[in-house]
Parts: structure tokens; C-alpha cells; sequence
């Protein structure tokens, strides 16, 4: 059966979607869990996703990339091992990776692909993005913003819902906030996007290993790079990150420390952990203002405030938005909410359908070429077909014609003029030399020089010449017997 498929790749976790018959639910994309984590690892010259990449991660870092969301756009490659790698490729290979999955485990590909973004991304990084989806040879049919896929989603859910919402994403890497306008025909942004780009749940993270190793007195630096003291390393970044998620539940954990030169725990309490945090995330609650006074609203006409991100979990979060005097909504599972709410706007979409083009016009008839001065008695020239145009005339040639042709008459008007004079002259008298006579239209002159001719007809008179294009009989002098002119072609043709 035909389905549509959602991806949110984010800085840290991927998820997907599946819809059909208008129900949505996450795709198993990972064996411990429906999500993955956003990295990639070099090998053989092909890239590993996902959990085999973060298992490279502790025995060959230097081929793992982690957080490559937060560089596309940065002309600076990654390097894998020593291979440059553009992120915005590490970022289209996860997309792939997820369709192959999904692929395999519909039985069939998708029959339309979404994939979010964050907000904030201007033309030149969507553009990027493009570009490396068709490099893997993908077609993405939709691109979300990530926060109206999470508003699409809170629709969804609370058909009751509509007006203007706020969007508080915190997730892995970056901080979005933006305000969503929630209409019977879906949602959309309202002013501009606002966030701080490189915060999120990693941040987080450092500060709790900067915390682990302060308590411990052990400088980052000072630990060595040999590959035992980089494996208890990448141990130790993977139990701060279990840490702050227990936090969210619990007042204090437990931290083990297994490095080469210790081997101990250290116990951090939430109140700790606020105390780390609460500047940068009071900084968000500043972009979510000004996100709110770009759309042209205060906080009072916000319906409600969306907690989205996996990082927005943190207890502090929902006190500090809380503080705005908006009723804050939190989903149960908000590492979901996103790729949820793209596959619902890729299947609104479908639904929809995409409008028709307009039909093309029809091309003119060409009409048929008529002979612009047919010849007495010529036949007609046979109708052109409308679908064979006539070849046209330069416009040099046309204008040789039209001279000619005035030229012509010029010389017929004073040729009849002197044949009037020669004709009511004096009887006794004889005609001028080289006399000219015309008929019906037709214009003599004579072929030799000059030919005297008494009224009597001893004078002989030189047999005349018609000129191109004349017909009729050469009207005959006193005494001479006439004299029929060869008649010129037809014109039948057009100029």
C-alpha cells in the first residue's frame, strides 16, 4: 500500500514517520530505539549511519563526524579520515540511509518525501542541501520548516486548536523559535524565525564533562590521544549524555569516571546542572520575544507555546517559558513531534494535489498568401496549405520592387505625354526624333537612334522595343503599318 515518509534529521538523533489513510506513527529506525544518532563514519569510501557509525566512534574517531548539521553551509570541509567531506553530503547520505530502512521494511519506497529544516536556513543552505539530495539520487517532494511541522503536528492532535502558537524548539545542536499562524488549511510562519544557532542539547553535554573533569582536576588536553585514553573518553561523553536526560526525572545522579588514570564517580545534582545552564537558556526566551514581536503580536495573543526538541525536556525549560504567562504545551514525545508533523504535511499536500497547468493556446492559422497584382487573364496561384507557411520576402528585396515599380509609372506618364504632343503637332511637320507611343497601358520606345518620317509615310521608323513587364500592340506612327508587341509573363505570383 502506498506511503509517505517524513525525516527530521537533527544535530544529534534522525527520526522518521509513515502515513497512510491519514494516520501517522514513527518509523524503527534504530534496534534500541525508533531514533538514531546523527552520525557518519568513513570506511572503504562509503559512509556508515547511524548506530554502526557511533559504535567506530570509540575505537576510530578520526572517521566519525558528529554535529555536521550545525556546518552546512561552511566551505570548509570535514575530514574523515583525511578525505574532505561537504556536511551538507553527510546530512543527504542519513537521508538516504533512513529511505533505504524504510524502504526495506515497507516493501516498497516512499510514494513522497519530506524533510525539515531548521527555520532559519536562509536560500544558499536549502540550496546546498538540494544539490547533495540529488547527488545521493534523491527527490525530496517537500522541505518543512521544522517548526510548522511541529505546529502541524499540535493540530492534528487538538483539532480544537487554532490562532497563533509559539514554537520553542531546543533540540540537539540549535535553538529555533518562531510563530505559526494555525488555519483550517494548515499552518504557516508569521514574522521572522529567530534563534541562536549553535546551542542545544550538545552544549549541554560539554558543560556536564566540563563539570565531571573540573570536579576531578583533569585537563581535556592534558589526557593523552593514545587510543585507550580516547575509547574511556568517548565512554565518559556517552554517560554525561544518560546524566542530564536522568535529570530531567531525578534530583541527582552518579557519574562513573573509568579513564587510564582514574577510575572513580562524581555525583551531580539538578540544581547543579540549572545553575550551568540557566544563562543560555534565558538567552532563548530573548529570541522567543523577538520572534513574537516580529510577527507582529505580544505574548498575551499567543494560544500557547510548543516545547519541541528532545532537549526541551529539561524541568528549567518549562519554568522559564512558563514565566510568559502562556500555557505551555509539552508532547510526551517531543524527539518524534517533528518528523510526525512533516509526513502529515507531505500527505495534506498529496491530498490537495498539485494544481494543473494551464493548457498551452493554440497557435494562429497562417493565412493563405494572396498575389498582390495579378496579371490579366493569369491563373490564380493554388491555396497554400495553413499548415506550410509562405517563405518570406527580405525586406531589401521588397523595397527594390516598390521602387521599380514607381519608377515604371514615372516613365509611362511621360511617355504618354510626348506621344499627345507628337499626335496634335502640326500635320505638314515631321515627328520627332526618337518618339515614344504608348497603348492600353503599353510603352514603346525605339530600339535605334533616330528615325525621320514624313506625314506621307516615306519615313521609316525603327521597330520598337516594349519595356519588362508591358503587354498590348505598339500603336503605329503616321504611315506605318502596326505592329503587335510581344506580350510579357503572367505575374502570377506573389512579390
Amino acid at each position: 500500500m502506498p506511503y509517505h515518509l517524513g525525516v527530521d534529521v537533527g544535530t544529534t538523533y534522525t527520526a522518521a514517520a509513515v502515513g497512510r489513510d491519514g494516520r501517522v506513527e514513527p518509523a524503527t529506525l534504530g534496534t534500541r530505539s525508533v531514533a538514531v544518532p546523527t552520525v557518519v563514519c568513513l570506511v572503504d569510501d562509503r559512509l556508515l549511519v547511524g548506530e554502526p557509525a557511533a559504535r567506530r566512534a570509540v575505537t576510530d574517531p578520526g572517521r566519525v563526524a558528529r554535529e555536521f548539521k550545525r556546518r552546512v553551509g561552511d566551505p570548509t570541509p570535514l575530514l574523515l579520515g583525511g578525505t574532505p567531506v561537504a556536511a551538507e553530503l553527510c546530512m543527504a547520505r542519513v537521508v538516504e540511509w533512513v529511505v533505504d530502512q524504510v524502504s526495506a521494511t515497507e516493501g516498497e519506497p516512499p510514494a513522497s518525501l519530506a524533510l525539515t529544516h531548521p527555520a532559519n536556513w536562509g536560500e544558499y543552505k536549502l540550496d546546498l542541501l538540494r544539490q547533495a539530495l540529488r547527488h545521493v539520487g534523491l527527490s525530496v517532494d517537500l522541505l518543512v520548516p521544522e517548526p510548522v511541522a511541529a505546529a502541524t503536528e499540535y493540530a492534528a492532535r487538538r483539532p480544537q486548536a487554532h490562532g497563533t502558537v509559539a514554537v520553542y524548539d531546543l533540540g540537539g545542536g540549535t535553538f529555533d523559535a518562531a510563530v505559526v499562524e494555525i488555519a483550517p488549511g494548515g499552518a504557516r510562519l508569521v514574522g521572522r524565525p529567530d534563534g541562536i544557532e549553535r546551542l542545544g542539547g550538545v552544549d549541554v553535554d560539554h558543560a556536564v564533562l566540563r563539570h565531571v573533569l573540573d570536579s576531578l582536576d583533569l585537563d581535556l588536553d592534558g589526557l593523552g590521544d593514545d587510543p585507550r585514553t580516547a575509547a574511556a573518553l568517548a565512554q565518559l561523553r556517552e554517560e554525561c549524555v544518560e546524566a542530564k536526560e536522568a535529570l530531567s526525572h531525578e534530583t541527582d545522579v552518579s557519574i562513573p569516571v573509568m579513564l587510564p588514570q582514574r577510575h572513580t564517580e562524581v555525583r551531580l545534582t539538578r540544581s547543579e546542572l540549572e545553575a550551568m545552564i540557566r544563562p543560555a537558556l534565558e538567552e532563548t526566551v530573548v529570541a522567543l520575544r523577538r520572534a513574537v514581536a516580529s510577527a507582529g503580536r505580544t505574548v498575551d495573543d499567543l494560544a500557547a507555546v510548543l516545547l519541541v526538541g528532545g532537549s526541551s525536556r529539561i524541568p528549567l525549560v518549562g519554568q522559564l517559558v512558563g514565566e510568559l504567562g502562556r500555557p505551555v504545551a509539552v508532547d510526551a514525545r517531543p524527539k518524534d513531534t517533528v518528523s510526525l508533523g512533516a509526513v502529515r504535511a507531505v500527505m495534506d499536500r498529496a491530498a490537495a494535489g498539485a494544481p494543473p497547468p494551464p493548457p498551452r493556446p493554440a497557435p494562429p492559422p497562417v493565412p493563405t498568401p494572396e498575389p498582390l497584382h495579378p496579371a490579366p487573364g493569369a491563373t490564380p496561384a493554388a491555396d497554400v496549405p495553413a499548415a506550410v507557411a509562405p517563405v518570406p520576402v527580405p525586406a531589401a528585396a521588397r523595397r527594390r520592387r516598390v521602387l521599380a515599380a514607381v519608377l515604371g509609372a514615372v516613365v509611362a506618364v511621360a511617355a504618354a505625354a510626348v506621344a499627345a504632343l507628337a499626335l496634335t503637332g502640326d500635320g505638314g511637320g515631321s515627328a520627332a526624333e526618337g518618339t515614344t507611343t504608348t497603348t492600353a497601358g503599353a510603352t514603346t520606345v525605339p530600339e535605334s537612334g533616330a528615325g525621320a518620317g514624313d506625314v506621307g509615310g516615306t519615313g521609316a521608323a525603327s521597330t520598337p522595343r516594349p519595356l519588362p513587364g508591358t503587354t498590348g500592340t505598339t500603336r503605329p506612327g503616321p504611315g506605318s503599318s502596326p505592329t503587335a508587341a510581344p506580350a510579357s509573363p503572367p505575374r502570377s505570383a506573389p512579390w
